[in-house]
């Protein structure tokens, strides 16, 4: 809140920069703007070594899309009076270098959580009762599908959860050679709960987030493959894209000085933004399609089979003529939806990218995703 203004405008494009133990993670850029709100998880995993007199900084500059980026504050946070509970609340940003003076009225505060947890792994003969316990009811069918663990397990896990522990139970199973029929088992305790088929796999239920997080660990090789050529395209090309008028910038030189013309019928200069964004859409989107649908044989054979199951699976719940198309939009709902359109959207959680896109590509990865 209150951030120093860098801009003509009276306002700035702020980001931030979080860095520890040599390791450096940035938020998205948000324009024009001197109260921002990022509602980002930065997460660091660091190795027991790395510690020591380390020092969490996290420092907020604006974005200049010519010239060097400003400095507008930072915080620093030493680990060592960092615990599990986490430190939470509004901090008085200070210049750089940081110093004991308070110069939060000159440069505003920041509000953020900052959490250390501390990891004890142990050997692995210590975890073999729980996956023993886990791997049960696939190993061993005949118990009732209630009263297994990873049913009971689905139950009392909060929403917020269940992406972590659907991560956790992927890689559990991908080490017992036994991913498939984990998944098989959740999404057919799933299908089983469903009478709409409108709405199968649509909400974020344990078996979701569990075909999500497969794709993610057994994909990702694939997906940068498919991707990657077509993103870092659009990343250089940095194409000026834009099919709301009510955002369209119209001036002749957008970069020096963006206006806005209001116009109730529309004007020529609308028109071409939006034919040239049109045609600069449909560009960057059969190409990705043509990269998804061409890489068939590329995709790994693990996920082929796992969506073979997941066909069939849903072809017997649902066998009827009416319902023909679901046994295809229950794979593309993951596939695409869960997929492919986000690593689009942003490419850097998928680590297609190093950084996340400056406000314009991220506008043309958002029309993109859409």
């Amino acid at each position: 809140r209150d951030l120093a203004p860098r801009d003509l405008s009276g306002t700035s494009d702020p980001f931030a920069r979080v860095s520890c133990c040599g390791h450096t993670l940035e938020t998205a850029v948000i324009k024009k703007t001197r109260f921002p709100h990022w509602d980002e998880v930065l997460e660091f995993e660091l190795a027991e070594g790395e510690l020591g007199e380390a020092v969490l900084s996290v420092e907020l500059w604006d974005w200049d899309i010519v010239g060097k980026n400003d400095f507008l504050g930072r915080v620093e946070f030493p680990l060592d009076t960092i615990s599990s509970d986490p430190t939470k609340g509004w901090f008085q940003l200070l210049p750089f270098p940081s110093t004991a003076v308070d110069h939060g009225a000159q440069l505003g505060a920041l509000r953020l959580t900052v959490r250390l947890v501390e990891d004890r792994v142990l050997p692995p003969s210590y975890y073999q009762p729980f996956i023993q316990l886990l791997t049960e009811p696939i190993l061993c069918p005949g118990q009732p599908p209630a009263s297994t663990a990873l049913a009971v397990l689905e139950e009392v896990i909060a929403g917020e959860n269940r992406q972590d522990v659907a991560t956790k139970l992927v890689k559990i199973f991908l080490g017992q050679g036994l991913a498939v029929p984990l998944l098989d088992y959740l999404t057919t305790r799933e299908l089983a709960r469903t009478t709409d088929p409108n709405t199968l796999f649509r909400s974020n239920s344990l078996a979701s987030k569990s075909v999500e997080q497969f794709m993610k660990v057994v994909g990702l090789p694939y997906l940068h493959e498919v991707l990657k050529p077509v993103v870092n395209r659009i990343f250089e090309e940095k194409k000026y894209v834009e099919l709301d008028p009510g955002k369209m910038e119209l001036s002749r030189n957008r970069q020096q000085c963006p206006l806005r013309r209001i116009s109730f019928k529309g004007s020529l200069s609308e028109a071409r933004v939006r034919e040239s964004s049109l045609e600069l859409l449909k560009g960057y989107l059969g190409a990705i399609v043509d990269a998804i649908v061409g890489s068939v044989e590329k995709c790994p054979l693990l996920m082929r089979v796992a969506f073979k199951q997941l066909r069939r699976r849903v072809e017997e719940r649902f066998p009827s003529a009416q319902h023909e198309e679901v046994r295809y939009f229950s794979i593309s709902g993951f596939l695409f939806l869960r997929f492919f359109a986000p690593a689009v959207l942003t490419p850097k959680l998928f680590s297609l990218r190093e950084q996340h896109a400056d406000p314009r590509t991220g506008r043309t990865l958002l029309l993109l995703a859409k």
